[in-house]
């Protein structure tokens, strides 16, 4: 099969031919459709996060099934499903305490020892999160994959397996806003987006969308933004204090910034609740006011909306095909693989919501 690979940090990714194994015991063997280009592996080939390389990058994606290993029930051939880079075990204590986006444990994976899902001449290949979407088919555990409806646009539906599954879930499962809340959101790609999405169907009083462009901002109004926030001409906190009277209840922040970070607690009020979602470049450390801790503001994180993916990401399809998820609209552009770093130029430039790839 072809895929993207991942061999020198800065530099393009390459297409080659890559070998994948047969699925082993609990794995499951998937035709990818579809693959959005997320903001988190172009940290990786930047540099800002790190891993072994070389390493096929991807991981929001969805697909079909095309074989599946010895004990694996849950999905079968011909079976539509949507990715999740965060596999469960089922019996660690987080798993246990109904956490499983947090599960510690390493039995999704293969052991060192055994053959590598993904070789090349023999040499095996890294699989980002254990999934590498970037590719024509995927190899991994079933605990990686969730069925969805048959006639569920799979192109959409690889969205959820990151952007919308990160931002929607940050404010229901993570925040659990209440109704009338006020609610402001620092970036307007595909995770910022449904964040706002997120907000607006949880019945937020008040939704600020901040960005940097102007056809973000105007994006964010469809997904449910009621105020917008030019951050290039505006200071973004002094804006957010004024519109609400002081400061929001809460703020996610979905660029992935020390800056924007540490804008986010500024923004809410005292008693609020500030969000990171984007992923902050390793190593780097955020600076807050600590006489703010003591008036009971919060500063936390969200690991890819705090999911227990099984549950909602079949929720979130419901909600696209009942009209509630604008996610024709958070698509960009559809690219093939081969054009895989102008989707990422594209990105750096602030050009889009979400590229999605789309194989044949």
């Amino acid at each position: 099969m072809r895929a993207a690979i991942l061999r020198e940090v800065g530099q393009p990714v390459t297409i080659e031919a890559v070998d994948i194994d047969a699925p082993a015991a609990g794995e499951v063997l998937i035709r990818t459709a579809a693959a959005g280009v997320c903001h988190s592996d172009l940290h990786f080939i930047d540099g800002f996060y790190a891993t072994d390389l070389p390493c096929v990058p991807g991981h929001e994606s969805a697909g079909v099934v095309e074989a599946v290993g010895d004990g694996v029930g849950y999905v079968q051939p011909g079976d539509h499903v949507i990715t999740c880079m965060s596999a469960f075990c089922g019996v660690c204590r987080n798993c246990t305490a109904g956490r499983p986006v947090l599960c510690e444990s390493t039995e999704t994976w293969r052991t060192s020892g055994t053959a590598p899902r993904l070789s090349q001449n023999g040499e095996p290949l890294t699989q980002l999160y254990n999934l590498g979407s970037y590719a024509e088919q995927m190899l991994v555990h079933e605990r990686a994959c969730v069925k969805v409806r048959p006639d569920m646009p799979l192109d959409r539906a690889a969205l959820i397996g990151c952007a919308v599954m990160t931002g929607f879930g940050s404010v229901t499962n993570t925040a659990r806003i209440p109704v009338g809340a006020s609610v402001v959101v620092i970036g307007c790609g595909g995770i910022g987006l449904s964040a706002i999405n997120g907000a607006a169907l949880s019945g937020a009083g008040t939704v600020i969308a901040v960005d940097l462009t102007a056809a973000k901002l105007t994006m964010a109004a469809t997904f449910g933004a009621t105020h917008t926030i030019d951050a290039s001409t505006t200071d973004p906190v002094a804006a957010v204090r004024e519109l609400t009277g002081g400061g929001s209840d809460y703020a996610f922040e979905a660029v992935g910034l020390k800056q924007t970070s540490e804008q986010a607690y500024e923004m809410v009020r005292y008693g609020g609740t500030a969000v990171v979602i984007g992923m902050v470049p390793q190593g780097q450390k955020l600076e807050i006011d600590a006489e703010a801790l003591l008036m009971e503001k919060t500063l936390t994180g969200s690991n890819m909306g705090s999911n227990r993916f099984r549950e909602d990401m079949p929720q979130l399809v419901e909600f696209y095909l009942n009209g509630k998820l604008p996610l024709d609209t958070m698509v960009s552009r559809r690219v093939e693989l081969d054009e895989i770093n102008d989707a990422f130029a594209a990105m750096r430039a602030g050009e889009v919501a979400r590229s999605v790839i789309v194989f044949d």
